[in-house]
């Protein structure tokens, strides 16, 4: 069954828990339940992209406090992000795999981000490495904080897609 199926196929309350886990700003989720029934799965994508792109700060911070922290504590990931857990740790599967040293420097390159962005730092960590992760927030570092903002609003647009994916059945 394809996502679009799946979501046309779910009561109101359980299609706003589903995309919920895809992404956290309320305003989309409720963008995305007044596009239902999609058509197929490029629609769905298609509606995930306009919604996004309505978007103001305050909804894409929204969204990114439903993002655990790379490198942050797996016991409190899963504590805070029960509902995504299991996405998040496949997502950041290469950061279990990391040296003390790498995971030390992404906890501490993201708390560096985040007292300079005041945001966490947002990347689709699909298929990259500790040390690849490491390099791109180190690369970011330096960004105009509105450009930096937009970077990391294209990362969650990027990670939204893959959860929606994630509801095929």
């Amino acid at each position: 069954m394809s996502a679009a199926e799946v979501l046309n196929g779910l009561d109101d309350a359980a299609a706003r828990a589903a995309l919920t886990r895809c992404c956290g700003a309320t305003r989309w989720v409720d963008g995305m339940l007044t596009r239902r029934p999609f058509a197929d799965d490029p629609a769905l994508h298609a509606a995930a992209d306009e919604v996004w792109a309505t978007m103001e700060r305050g909804d894409i911070l929204e969204a990114f406090e439903h993002h655990p922290r790379i490198g942050a504590s797996l016991d409190a990931l899963r504590e805070k992000f029960a509902a995504t857990a299991g996405w998040s740790g496949s997502e950041q599967a290469s950061v279990a795999q990391a040296s003390e040293e790498t995971l030390h420097a992404l906890r501490d390159g993201n708390v560096a981000y985040e007292q300079r962005y005041g945001h966490i730092f947002i990347v689709c960590a699909t298929g990259k490495s500790a040390a690849e992760m490491l390099a791109l927030l180190q690369a970011r570092m330096d960004h105009d904080p509105a450009e930096e903002l937009r970077i990391a609003a294209a990362e969650q647009a990027k990670i939204t897609h893959l959860r929606l994916d994630k509801l095929e059945a």
